[in-house]
C-alpha cells in the first residue's frame, strides 16, 4: 500500500510538472525535488521518466474509457431508437467530467503521449482511435436519424474532441465555474454545433 501511495504521488507530482512544463523539459531531478527526495531514491520507485509518463497516460486513458462506457451505458447506442442527442451528451459530460477530476494527467495524455516510445505511443494512438470512434458512431447514428445536420461524422467528432481537449489548458478547480456547470455549457455548445439550424 505505501508502495501505491508513493507511486501515485510520484504521477502526480509529475503530471503538475510535465503540464506545466512539458515532458521534455522536466528532469527526474525536478520530479525528484517536488517530492522532496534525492533523485537517485526516484529510481526505487520508477524505471525511467518515460515509464512515469506511460503510468500517467494509461491511467488517464482508462478514465476516459470507463467514463465513456459508463455514458454509455446509460443510452443504448447500438440499438435500435437509441437517441443520438442523449449520447452525444453524456459522452460529452463525462469526458468534462474526467478532464475536471484530474487536470494534470488529462493535460499529459492530451498533450505529452507522443513523446512516449514508438511501441507505447502505438498503444495509445489505438486507444485513442477507438475512442474517438464512440463520437463518431453517434454523429452518424444522429445523422441517420435527422437530429444532426449532415456533416462528415470523422471530422465532426475530430472537432467536438479537439473543443473537449482545449479544457486542460485554461481549467482551474477554483475558477468562475464549477465542473459541472462547465459540462453544461460544453454540452449546450456541441449540440448547438452539431444540431445547426435544426434545433
Amino acid at each position: 500500500m505505501v508502495e501505491v501511495s508513493r507511486r501515485r504521488a510520484i504521477e502526480d507530482v509529475a503530471s503538475e510538472l510535465f503540464r506545466a512544463r512539458g515532458y521534455a523539459a522536466t528532469s527526474v531531478r525536478d520530479i525528484a525535488r517536488g517530492l522532496e527526495i534525492q533523485g537517485p531514491s526516484l529510481y526505487a520507485h520508477v524505471t525511467s521518466k518515460e515509464d512515469v509518463l506511460w503510468a500517467i497516460v494509461d491511467r488517464a486513458a482508462g478514465r476516459f474509457e470507463a467514463a465513456a462506457e459508463a455514458a454509455s451505458g446509460l443510452v443504448t447506442t447500438d440499438a435500435p431508437g437509441m437517441d443520438p442527442v442523449a449520447a452525444m451528451a453524456g459522452l460529452v459530460r463525462a469526458h468534462v467530467q474526467v478532464i475536471t477530476e484530474d487536470v494534470g494527467a488529462a493535460a499529459v495524455f492530451v498533450h505529452e503521449w507522443r513523446a512516449l516510445g514508438d511501441e507505447r505511443r502505438a498503444a495509445v494512438l489505438h486507444r485513442r482511435d477507438a475512442y474517438e470512434r464512440r463520437f463518431r458512431e453517434v454523429v452518424e447514428a444522429g445523422i441517420a436519424t435527422g437530429d444532426f445536420e449532415m456533416t462528415d461524422p470523422a471530422l465532426a467528432a475530430t472537432a467536438v474532441l479537439s473543443t473537449l481537449n482545449g479544457i486542460p489548458g485554461w481549467y482551474r478547480p477554483e475558477g468562475r465555474l464549477p465542473a459541472g456547470r462547465i459540462a453544461d455549457h460544453f454540452v449546450d455548445l456541441v449540440l448547438r454545433m452539431l444540431q445547426g439550424a435544426s434545433r
